[in-house]
């Protein structure tokens, strides 16, 4: 019996065709040919499972490779609409930046600036000029450097305190931070000991006292558990209190704060929560924080404290490995001159915006999306439901709103979740139940249009996915193969 795969036609035989003029005019021929190879294997492994030979000849094999030059095409990192209602989402990008934030870093990216250039005195400068004078104004911080990210912060600060000696941690605060990465293992990258005090849930100031009275101690770190709580029987030590034991000892401290926010929580509806100026009056060091949680900046790590250990951070070897880049130092000074006023910060930095939105307002614009979608086979209703801060902040913390619950009779939510992904842009939503969930708090106000079409487009565009088989008979080749699902996720 012959094998129906030596009917199929030869790379040569496709590029050849006249078919595939139209494909090699447009792309390089080296991509036209990996792609036509990657089809042909994956028809011939169906053909050899038993599955029907093509027989459109070159005019369907043309189909296939140009759709997956599409899927090639398509940047790996790409715009989506946020409908899950966190608003700091990590696995989402974290903090969307402000108008002036963004016209900063794309005039910073067109040419050339003065990141390490002095114009006043025509002779080299330092990066780590830039946004220093703008946080010492924000925070009252004598000194401030900025770095790529708060962990690299965290293990600046480390190295240049207590290369070599010991860091006294309460076990309370050995967290594991995004991406499994954990407060241990930073600290012993940082060259650093660690030496663990007290226990989980109760850590008292005489546990760091009789710690250090062993000798080898150069500085403490608190952290905050800012993704986390412990409740219950608990006690914990205050920075006012570690501060003056830090003194008493003649060690550094070093206070991990993480969220950076810089503004009132009461005016955006949320708890108290520690903030980097408190921390410095009350005795800490240095202070680190993020620029892209609740500051609502760019990836950065920002160092605050008195200007002899800040220094000292600038001049460390380390510093250079986590220098932070021009783009993100525009990105970052447009988003502090925002928070010179708290009230233009709130309105222009658009996660402390989605934070403070009022309910109502979401439940108008939820309104709005529903109607938009009538017509459709769908169900979709309007019910009361919560946002969240996200980004290893305020864990537990419930904002109140308003969201829609989709359903499609006969499509399963995770099957609807699929082909929103698929779609252009991706929506990204959150399945509870056998719910589709969309959350408008995350979504740009008059981006609803925009959901509601990518909707309709579930519902019609059979093959949105390209791994449906009765239109594609391959799978979607060139696609990152690490997956997470950003529905599930918090933060």
């Amino acid at each position: 019996m012959t094998d129906p795969r030596r009917a199929l036609p030869g790379v040569d035989a496709l590029l050849g065709s006249p078919e595939f003029s139209g494909l090699l005019a447009t792309h390089p021929r080296s991509r036209v040919l990996n792609a036509t190879r990657a089809v042909l294997e994956a028809v011939r492994a169906e053909v050899g499972k038993g599955g029907d030979p093509p027989r459109g000849g070159a005019g369907e094999f043309v189909g296939w490779v140009a759709t997956l030059l599409q899927v090639w095409d398509q940047p790996s990192l790409r715009p989506v609409i946020n409908a899950t209602g966190v608003v700091l989402h990590t696995n989402l990008g974290r903090a969307p930046l402000s108008e002036a934030a963004r016209d900063a870093m794309s005039r910073a990216g067109a040419g050339y600036s003065n990141l390490e250039f002095d114009l006043a005195h025509g002779k080299r400068g330092s990066r780590y000029v830039h946004c220093v004078d703008l946080l010492r104004e924000i925070t009252g911080a004598p000194d401030a450097l900025v770095v790529n990210n708060n962990a690299a912060a965290v293990v600046l600060a480390l190295n240049t305190m207590a290369l070599g000696r010991e860091v006294l941690v309460s076990r309370g605060e050995l967290v594991e931070i995004g991406g499994g990465f954990r407060i241990p293992d930073m600290l012993s990258r940082s060259g650093a000991v660690l030496r663990e005090v007290g226990t989980t849930n109760r850590t008292r100031l005489n546990d760091y006292r009789e710690a250090a009275r062993k000798g080898g101690c150069s500085a403490i770190l608190k952290v905050h558990r800012s993704n986390f709580r412990i409740s219950g029987f608990t006690e914990e030590t205050s920075i006012r209190e570690l501060g003056e034991l830090a003194r008493e000892l003649g060690v550094f401290l070093l206070h991990d704060l993480g969220s950076g926010l810089l503004m009132d929580p009461e005016g955006l509806g949320l708890p108290p929560e520690p903030q980097a100026p408190e921390s410095l009056r009350q005795g800490a060091h240095a202070v680190a924080i993020s620029g892209d949680k609740l500051l609502g900046g760019p990836q950065a790590g920002i160092l605050l404290g008195e200007a002899g250990i800040i220094g000292e951070m600038r001049g460390n070897p380390l510093c250079r490995a986590f220098r932070v880049d021009k783009v993100t130092l525009a990105g970052l000074e447009a988003t502090l001159r925002h928070h010179l006023d708290p009230e233009e910060a709130s309105r222009e930095v658009p996660a402390l915006r989605m934070l403070s939105l009022p309910a109502e307002d979401l439940k108008t614009r939820a309104q709005t999306l529903v109607s938009a979608l009538e017509g459709l086979p769908l169900e979709a209703r309007i019910e009361e439901g919560p946002g969240a801060v996200g980004g290893g902040t305020y864990p537990g913390v419930e904002i109140p709103g308003w969201v829609v619950r989709v359903r499609v009779p006969g499509v399963s939510a995770q099957e609807l979740a699929r082909r929103l992904r698929s779609g252009q842009p991706p929506v990204v939503g959150r399945r509870e139940d056998e719910d589709l969930v969309l959350n408008l708090r995350t979504v740009e106000p008059g981006a609803e249009a925009a959901v509601a079409e990518a909707l309709e487009q579930a519902m019609t565009d059979t093959s949105i996915g390209l791994a449906n088989r009765e239109t594609h008979p391959f799978p979607p080749l060139g696609m990152n193969p690490i997956s997470t699902d950003p529905e599930s996720q918090s933060e």
